[in-house]
């Protein structure tokens, strides 16, 4: 931090162990060192177990709660570890302590074992900062998506579809192109429900009965904003020239096309927070925990994105006391008008 308090670019980049007996730690400890603890002139922290991060003792910051981890065997006993670090973590960033944090990937049906009442880190998360609405994206150098709907049952989408939903969500959406990812005037694409979008009516009313007046309600606000638009044919080369981000009615809709284009280099970012939250898009991979072949490349695109969202918000809420940091990748990476 700035001597006057505020979040500037030596304000540290927070990483979370997430589950221990997955390949969280491992790949949090790798970036690290491929990093050399460092994103531009951010130092690196991880918040952990201390036996866990024993070997990077110096950029620690310790739960209370111990930690047992085999790889590969997920232990209920571990949970309160889980959440303690991902707690201090966010009060870290709530408090102006720390610039973002990057959470690596939890194990959810062991947290809930223990009680976590949460589906997830992004509803966690919207829980601990008191964010109305926290919205999932994920984002890469080609795409960045929105699932409407996250861990819905497909057959339960249709019912969880309202018009106000999509605009609230819109709205998160487009003011974090403009205060996290520095697009000056964001263009959003809103796809339909069924193939076709519907096809006029005949292959589902969605789209007349909920999308439609969600955008016409969002153009009437001034949004730039297209749909309901045919999934099929949103995602090729010609079609991602045409939007900043695209706003998807349930979980494959969006999920398929970005883990396609840039499996390895995906981040899951959650918008409408007040603090700057990635991870890497991936899960713990029990089967390589531990076997050192854990690949690295979305959790350092996780870490870079952070950096970067990091300096294109405080640049646009005036809070940049120094010259943004270098991210290690530019951070024109996250402030691009459109989406290679």
């Amino acid at each position: 931090m700035s001597k006057s308090g505020k979040i500037d670019g030596t304000s540290p980049i927070l990483m979370t162990m997430g589950e221990p007996s997955g390949i969280g730690p491992e790949i949090a400890m790798a970036a690290f060192d491929r990093l050399g603890g460092k994103i531009g002139s951010r130092p690196l922290k991880l918040v952990g177990d201390a036996g866990i991060f024993a070997r990077h003792s110096a950029a620690l910051i310790a739960t209370k709660a111990k930690v047992k981890a085999s790889p590969g065997k997920p232990d209920v006993a571990n949970a309160a570890a889980v959440i303690e670090a991902i707690e201090i973590a966010a009060k870290a960033c709530l408090a102006g302590e720390a610039a973002a944090m990057v959470t690596a990937p939890i194990h959810k049906a062991i947290l809930m074992q223990a009680g976590f009442p949460h589906p997830g880190h992004t509803e966690f998360l919207g829980d601990l900062t008191g964010a109305p609405r926290a919205v999932m994206m994920l984002a890469s150098e080609k795409l960045r998506v929105v699932p409407l709907t996250i861990h819905t049952p497909l057959a339960k989408v249709p019912g969880a579809i309202t018009t106000d939903a999509i605009v609230e969500t819109a709205e998160i959406i487009l003011k974090a192109l403009t205060r996290d990812f520095g697009v000056a005037a964001p263009r959003l694409a809103i796809a339909g429900l069924n193939p076709h979008a519907g096809e006029d009516g005949a292959l589902g009313g969605e789209e007349r009965q909920v999308i439609a007046p969600a955008v016409a309600a969002l153009k009437s606000r001034g949004h730039r904003v297209t749909g309901p638009l045919s999934a099929d044919t949103l995602f090729h080369d010609e079609a991602r020239k045409s939007y900043d981000a695209v706003l998807t009615m349930y979980h494959d809709q969006g999920l398929i096309p970005i883990k396609t284009l840039s499996f390895w280099d995906g981040v899951n970012v959650t918008l409408g927070l007040p603090i700057v939250r990635t991870s890497p898009d991936h899960g713990t991979a029990f089967d390589i925990a531990g076997t050192g072949n854990a690949d690295v490349r979305s959790m350092i695109a996780a870490i870079r994105m952070a950096a970067a969202m990091a300096d294109a918000r405080a640049l646009s809420e005036g809070r940049r006391d120094s010259a943004p940091a270098d991210s290690g990748s530019s951070s024109s990476r996250a402030t691009n008008n459109s989406v290679r």
